[in-house]
C-alpha cells in the first residue's frame, strides 16, 4: 500500500493555525509479473518474455504504458545494451482474447509499448521476443536482468517486473572440412583437414561423444591419423577400405571451450572459439 499525508492550515486575521496531520493509504490494485519461456541463453537467441499484468480493483486503467530496458548494464561508466526487440513479435491479450496489435517504439536503449488497456476484475498479457546481441554476456554463469515498468493515469506509483535469464552452459560445435592438394595426382597423397570449432562456454569433453564420420570419395588407403598433431590410435577410429566410411569412436575428440574478451572501446563480446584439428590422410 501507498502511504500519504496531508495537512490543511487556517489562517484569520493576523494569526495562522495548522491542522493535524491526516494519513492514509492508496490500496494499489495492479500488479505485474514477468517470466521468459526460456531462462537461459546463447549468442543470437530469442528470448520470448510474457508480462502479466493484474487487476484486482473495480476501475478498468486505461492508456498505460510498458517501458522495457532490454536489460541495460553498466560498463565501463557507459550504459550497455544486451537485447534487442525482434519486430513485429509483439502480442498483446486482455482476459485471453487477442488484441489488435499495440502501439510499439523500439529504439536501441529501450523498448515502449504503449496504449494499454486493463478492465477492472481483469488482465492482460503482452508476450514479445528479444535477441540477446553482442553486449549479452557469455561466460559461465552470465545473467541479463531486464526490468519492464508500467506508468500512467490512475497508478499511484509505476510498477515494476523483473526477469533474469542465465547463460546457457554447454558446447556450442562447427566443423569445416579442407582438401589438399587440389589436384592431387594419381596415386598420390590426399589430406583432408577437419576443423572443430566450439563458440560455447563449457568445453565439449569426452561426455559429449562426439563423432566424425565421413565417406571417402575417392576412397583412401594406408590412412594416417592425427588429432592436433598428434596421431590417433585405430582403436580411436574405424574405417573400411572397401567403402570408403570413416567414423571416429564416440569420445575420442575433445574441444575446449571458448574465450570471451569484451572491447575496451565498445563494449561489446567478441568470441575467441576453441579449436581441435582432425587430419586425415591416405594414399589416392
Amino acid at each position: 500500500m501507498a502511504q500519504f499525508t496531508n495537512q490543511a492550515q487556517l489562517s484569520y486575521n493576523n494569526s495562522v493555525t495548522n491542522s493535524n496531520i491526516a494519513v492514509g493509504e492508496i490500496l494499489e490494485v495492479l500488479s505485474a509479473t514477468k517470466t521468459a519461456v526460456m531462462n537461459d541463453y546463447v549468442r543470437n537467441d530469442d528470448i520470448t518474455y510474457i508480462i502479466s499484468i493484474l487487476n484486482s480493483g473495480t476501475a478498468p486503467f486505461t492508456g498505460l504504458t510498458l517501458t522495457d530496458n532490454l536489460g541495460a548494464y553498466t560498463w565501463n561508466e557507459t550504459s550497455l545494451v544486451p537485447l534487442t526487440y525482434v519486430e513485429n513479435s509483439a502480442r498483446y491479450y486482455v482476459n485471453g482474447i487477442l488484441q489488435p496489435a499495440p502501439t510499439v517504439e523500439a529504439t536501441e536503449t529501450a523498448l515502449v509499448i504503449s496504449g494499454l488497456n486493463i478492465p477492472a476484475g481483469g488482465n492482460a498479457i503482452i508476450v514479445y521476443e528479444a535477441e540477446a546481441n553482442q553486449f549479452a554476456p557469455l561466460d559461465v554463469e552470465g545473467t541479463i536482468t531486464n526490468t519492464a515498468t508500467i506508468s500512467g493515469i490512475g497508478l499511484s506509483s509505476t510498477i515494476t517486473a523483473t526477469e533474469t535469464v542465465f547463460t546457457e552452459d554447454v558446447p556450442e560445435l562447427t566443423i569445416t572440412k579442407s582438401v589438399s592438394p587440389v589436384p592431387v595426382s594419381e596415386n598420390g597423397i590426399l589430406t583432408y583437414t577437419f576443423i572443430i570449432q566450439n563458440s560455447g562456454n563449457t568445453a565439449a569433453d569426452v561426455s559429449s561423444n562426439i563423432v566424425i564420420t565421413d565417406i571417402f570419395n575417392p576412397i583412401l588407403s594406408n590412412l594416417t591419423v592425427t588429432l592436433d598433431g598428434v596421431t590417433l590410435p585405430t582403436t580411436s577410429y574405424t574405417y573400411n577400405e572397401t567403402t570408403g566410411e570413416f567414423a571416429t569412436v564416440a569420445g575420442s575428440i575433445t574441444v575446449p571451450a571458448a574465450t570471451y574478451t569484451q572491447s575496451a572501446t565498445e563494449g561489446f563480446y567478441i568470441i575467441n572459439p576453441g579449436v581441435t584439428t582432425l587430419t586425415i590422410s591416405g594414399t589416392v
